[in-house]
């Protein structure tokens, strides 16, 4: 289990403090993670990676010469926010434009590819490559579908091994998606994993049995299983991976890289056992094996298990596999390095340091007129009553996101609400109108809390901010209309649709149901009470469903009985913020 921690809301923040701070030769600190120390080369192509804390080396470990340019690093098992993502990248890019690699998991997509979008905007050339290594997550046919577990490490090192050898940012892109393409994974495990100040373990296996194909933060994969011997669990990883060798692969006389990645609490020495098996078969197939690697590579804070990647190397793979990497986990082939170039072992001066985790810049605050801004004071107070509803709930909302996912959802609504009411609570101070400081709590909700959760709260919030304006009272229609909109842009974002088993079959029926309670002249807060009605009910009817989209697809009928958290959690804070728009209406009435 995990024993040292403060706050555990804190924990992903002081670590990388923490980290930066063992490793100033390598990294320097910036909002939302990290960079090279160096940089890259005026022109050279930055790549950038990324994913949830409680993976090291992934993925602060990979920064560093002929690998990764930067890293967003978002909470525990949550995915970086749009902010974080676009501030790292930033940061990292030099002129030659950004390819972003990541684990193809739906927080980490939503928000890369809106951080991609913002930066295109900008005008920085952007490409995207996600990692789908995990053959245990979907069909062949299927691939786009799978997740990324420790396969990133060939996608992000031929990735930096192109950008150093000098390809454009459409040949770093072709290449990384080559090596995505010839890339496998498969993994076990013998127990679950607890974060920091969680009372119990994410999932558990039963001793003696073991998960077979289980993903990085307790995905189920294809069922359960005695544990073997060393030799059988050999056998079955490279049986596995044998059976789906990529196309145009011979392995008789292929090169491989294989990659036996330790997922937390396994001994080197039990890894070595293993190994012993897996070189031994691969030759025996007529594999040529290359650069062999055992050890952490991905893992997932103490969970015991492991997993097989084989990289299939051709002649231009191979050749980018020779660059010498030199990060603060990961070595490779390694060269002398000119320390003084890299910050000679030093740390960052404060004015440095200062300057490099100046976070994003929020939305602009617009003096409201006095209707504008006794409406803001309602929107404070709805998110106040907002953040007081999480907060009550964030442990039935872990625990039920615990049965199909990371056990994450209950702490990252906490985060995303208390920086949304902060922000709003400063923006009202300042005078703001009702859309600024909206705006303002969706950024620093979607900001603070990471993760799908934080990223399609932050466009329900600014969707909804874009109706109500900085002058006069917005009537109960437009107030509609902008929750209207953040129906079509969560769907459009997300890919969900109702019946998926996600926020989205709450959202839709509350919106639904307030639009056409609006339509027939009642009462804004009353309006909202029969819309909260309903989403109250539609949350509650996911129980049945089963999930198509997200992290809890992969778990099957896992979820089933149990309400998708995110659909919940909405109809909590609609529930509670109809009596308090009631309460603001009579104040002000």
């Amino acid at each position: 289990m995990t024993r040292l921690w403060n706050d555990p809301a804190d924990f992903a923040e002081e670590m990388i403090d923490g980290f930066v701070a063992a490793h100033a030769a390598y990294v320097r600190r910036v909002a939302g993670g990290v960079v090279r120390r160096e940089g890259a080369r005026p022109g050279q192509v930055a790549v950038v990676i990324g994913g949830g804390s409680g993976h090291y080396p992934a993925f602060g470990g990979l920064v560093g010469r002929g690998l990764a340019h930067g890293a967003a690093m978002g909470n525990l098992f949550a995915s970086p926010s749009t902010q974080q993502v676009h501030a790292v990248a930033s940061a990292a890019h030099r002129g030659g434009g950004v390819l972003f690699s990541y684990g193809n998991y739906a927080g980490d997509v939503l928000n890369f590819d809106a951080a991609q979008a913002r930066l295109r905007a900008d005008g920085i050339a952007c490409a995207t490559v996600t990692v789908t290594d995990d053959i245990s997550s979907a069909g062949p046919d299927e691939r786009h579908r799978r997740r990324g577990i420790a396969g990133d490490l060939t996608v992000f090192r031929i990735a930096g091994a192109a950008a150093e050898a000098g390809y454009d940012l459409d040949g770093v892109t072709r290449i990384a998606a080559h090596a995505n393409e010839r890339t496998r994974s498969f993994g076990v495990a013998f127990s679950g994993c607890t974060l920091p100040g969680a009372p119990a373990p994410l999932f558990s296996v039963p001793i003696g049995r073991m998960a077979v194909g289980l993903g990085i933060h307790g995905e189920p994969g294809i069922g359960e299983t005695d544990v073997p011997t060393a030799d059988e669990l050999a056998d079955l990883l490279v049986d596995h991976l044998l059976a789906e060798v990529p196309d145009g692969v011979e392995v008789s006389g292929c090169r491989v890289v294989p990659i036996l990645n330790g997922l937390g609490s396994l001994a080197a020495e039990e890894l070595f056992v293993l190994y012993r098996r897996v070189a031994a078969r691969l030759t025996e197939v007529g594999a040529v094996i290359v650069d062999p690697h055992v050890g952490d590579y991905c893992t997932s804070f103490d969970m015991a298990g492991t997993s097989l990647t084989l990289f299939w190397l051709d002649d231009e793979l191979a050749t980018l596999w020779d660059t010498p990497v030199d990060t603060p986990a990961y070595r490779r082939a390694p060269q002398e390095v000119d320390r003084a170039r890299v910050g000679g072992g030093r740390p960052a001066t404060d004015e440095a340091l200062a300057t490099s985790t100046r976070p994003t810049p929020a939305a602009p605050v617009t003096s409201g007129d006095d209707q504008s801004r006794r409406c803001a004071t309602t929107v404070l107070h709805l998110l106040d009553t907002a953040t007081t509803t999480i907060d009550r709930h964030a442990d039935e909302l872990g625990r039920m996101d615990a049965v199909a996912g990371d056990g994450d959802h209950g702490i990252g609504m906490q985060r995303g609400a208390r920086a949304a009411r902060a922000a709003a609570a400063e923006a009202v101070a300042a005078g703001a109108g009702a859309e600024s400081v909206l705006r303002r709590a969706a950024d620093a909700w979607s900001d603070r809390a990471g993760g799908t959760s934080g990223a399609l709260w932050g466009l329900i919030l600014t969707a909804i901010a874009a109706h109500l304006g900085d002058a006069g009272t917005p009537a109960p229609a437009q107030v509609a209309a902008g929750v209207a909109d953040a129906a079509r842009t969560v769907q459009a974002h997300g890919g969900a649709a109702v019946g998926d088993k996600t926020l989205v079959d709450a959202l839709v029926p509350f919106s639904d149901a307030l639009s056409r309670a609006v339509a027939a002249g009642t009462p804004l807060a009353e309006a909202w009470t029969a819309a909260a009605s309903a989403a109250r009910t539609a949350a509650a009817a996911t129980a049945d469903l089963l999930p198509r989209r997200g992290r809890a697809r992969t778990h099957g009928t896992a979820s089933v009985g149990t309400p998708d958290p995110g659909a919940h959690s909405l109809a909590l804070i609609a529930d509670a913020t109809a009596g308090a728009l009631a309460d603001s209406e009579r104040t002000h009435a």
